[in-house]
This record gives structure tokens, C-alpha cells and sequence, in this order.
């Protein structure tokens, strides 16, 4: 009977050791997870500095970086089309130190016309939704043409004289562009880019005609580029007279938006939390006249929904490209 007795009493005190000890990690945890972000950020841009990409990140990054409590340190790492850059965010250790600031293309568009190094379904997680674009199809200042309309029958004069520039194959600025020209039946020669900056520089200097990019917008503003169009929904407010392509009669899907994304496996609450703040960021008062300094508005959704729509919209672009047989090389 004291056998069992004695028995019982050590196993009461294993089971309060082992309830304590857990208790004591779940702490230490919770503890360690509060304490994030204890270092810097690190936050990928898969495109050069310069660009529209590159200019969002840095202006949502500064604001989450106050709301944080830590520095965000944008990396730009450019090149094929913006896959190096996304490889590198999801090949990247989930602790809340990495994440990718991007436009649509790396997600939804260029994975679904070539092989890429990374399953942008499965190793990025969403974050969340920061802002679209009042997209913009941009000509040289001396082309000849001011509508879409003009712009199409120039094109059909002579097919595949007129070309157009993008920051690389397979993203949304060229995507966009071929799916315009397929719905219209024009031929334009594609001049692929690393960047915004240099489609850019190359149009202002005469070497391309058009690109489909709303980085043109100063350029525009400033009377050294002539817009034809823009391609979101809506009106420029920086660019009133300029009608949008439906309002030419084009019925033509098009629009870019740029999203946080987060390395598979960072814990739901720095996802979360990254979330919170990122949508503090997008809906502060100064956040519109910002963007739209950079042909963006405001666009905020949160992870689940974010997600949501991803996939969605990936379903969409996987039937749009069957339809038109869009390839790239």
C-alpha cells in the first residue's frame, strides 16, 4: 500500500513537472513571437530601383517600418521577369526576417507561360493586397497616332514595325500589351527590359513606341510621352482627359496590383501582424495622393481574401491565355 502510494505520488509530480515545463515553453514562446521584429526586414523587390515596383515598396515600407518599430530594407533583385527575385523570397527562411513586395505577373501571370523555380501557390504565402494600378499605354511623344484607335490602324499599316517595350517577358507590362494587341489584331515587335526605368528611357529617346507601364506617368505630365489610354476601370485623376480603353470601345482586361507576400511557412501571427500594419499603411490619409504619384491607388485586402483572389484570378488568366494562345519564349 506505501508502494503505491509513493508510486502515486511521483507520478503526480511528473504530471505538474511536465504541465509546468510545457507551460514554461509556451511562455517562452509567446514571448519570443511578441518580441518580433527584433531585427531588421529584409524586403525582396524583384526589379531594379526606379520602377513603379521598386517606388510602392519603398513608400509602404517606410510607413509599416514606423508601425513596426524596425527598419525595412528593401533589396532589389532583378532579372527574368521578376522570378529571380520571388525565387529568392521563397527559398528564404520562414522567420519573419523576408518578405516579397511584388506585382501581379510573378504570381498569376508569367508561371502559367514558363517554367519558373518556385510554386508561387504553395511557396509564397499571401500577406497582403497593397494597391492597383491606373494602368497606362504610353507613346513616344512624336508617334503618330493620339487615340487607341489611330494607335491600331497605325499598327495594321504595317505589321510588327511599331514595337514595344516591357520590364521582361511574361510580366504584367507585357502580358498586358499582347493581350491588347491580340484583341485588336495588331503586330508589335516585344523589346523586353530588366526594369521600368529603362523601357522608360528607351521610349523618351525614341528607340521604342509604346510600352504599357503606368511609370510613364511624369514623363506624361510633363509633355515628353503622349498617352493613349488608360487601362484600369477608371480614369487617371492626374490625367483627367486621358479616356480609359473601354471608353474607346475596348473591352479588354488589364491591371496590375502590387502585394506583400511571405516565405512558406512564417508563423500565422507575423503573418498577421505584418497584415494589420500593412493595411494601417495603405488606408493612412496621405496614402492616395502618394500613390497616385506613381499611377496607384489604394487597393488594401487582407491575407484570407488576398489569397482568395489570387486564386481566382489565376483561374482567370490560365482560361484568358487558352483562349488567345499567348506564348512567350
Amino acid at each position: 500500500m506505501k508502494l503505491l502510494q509513493v508510486t502515486s505520488r511521483f507520478t503526480r509530480l511528473g504530471m505538474l513537472t511536465a504541465v509546468g515545463l510545457t507551460a514554461a515553453l509556451a511562455a517562452a514562446g509567446a514571448q519570443a513571437q511578441a518580441a518580433w521584429p527584433a531585427q531588421p526586414i529584409k524586403v525582396i523587390v524583384p526589379y531594379p530601383a526606379g520602377g513603379n515596383a521598386d517606388a510602392i515598396a519603398r513608400l509602404i515600407s517606410s510607413k509599416v517600418a514606423a508601425g513596426l518599430g524596425q527598419s525595412l530594407v528593401i533589396e532589389n533583385k532583378a532579372g527574368a521577369g521578376g522570378t529571380i527575385g520571388a525565387q529568392q523570397a521563397a527559398r528564404s527562411p520562414s522567420d519573419g526576417y523576408t518578405f516579397l513586395m511584388t506585382p501581379n505577373a510573378v504570381v498569376n501571370l508569367t508561371p502559367l507561360l514558363r517554367k519558373v523555380p518556385y510554386d508561387p501557390l504553395e511557396d509564397l504565402l499571401p500577406v497582403a493586397m497593397m494597391s492597383s494600378s491606373y494602368g497606362l499605354v504610353a507613346a513616344r511623344k512624336d508617334l503618330p497616332a493620339n487615340t487607341m484607335a489611330e494607335f491600331i490602324a497605325l499598327a495594321k499599316k504595317d505589321p510588327g514595325k511599331l514595337n514595344f517595350g516591357s520590364v521582361g517577358a511574361g510580366t504584367a507590362t507585357h502580358i498586358n500589351g499582347e493581350i491588347v494587341h491580340l484583341k485588336t489584331g495588331i503586330q508589335l515587335t516585344h523589346v523586353p527590359y530588366k526594369g521600368s526605368a529603362e523601357s522608360l528611357a528607351d521610349l523618351l529617346g525614341g528607340r521604342i513606341d509604346v510600352i504599357y507601364d503606368p511609370v510613364a506617368l511624369a514623363q506624361i505630365k510633363s509633355g515628353n510621352l503622349k498617352a493613349l489610354a488608360v487601362t484600369s476601370p477608371e480614369r487617371h485623376p492626374e490625367l483627367p482627359a486621358v479616356p480609359t480603353l473601354r471608353e474607346q470601345k475596348l473591352d479588354i482586361p488589364g491591371g496590375t496590383w502590387f502585394g506583400v507576400f511571405a516565405p512558406r511557412g512564417t508563423p500565422p501571427a507575423i503573418i498577421a501582424r505584418m497584415d494589420a500594419e500593412v493595411g494601417k499603411a495603405v488606408n493612412a490619409p496621405d496614402a492616395r495622393a502618394l500613390m497616385a504619384k506613381f499611377s496607384q491607388y489604394p487597393d488594401y485586402k487582407g491575407a484570407e481574401a488576398f489569397g482568395r483572389g489570387i486564386r481566382e484570378e489565376t483561374a482567370f488568366f490560365k482560361n484568358l491565355i487558352a483562349q488567345t494562345g499567348l506564348k512567350i519564349d
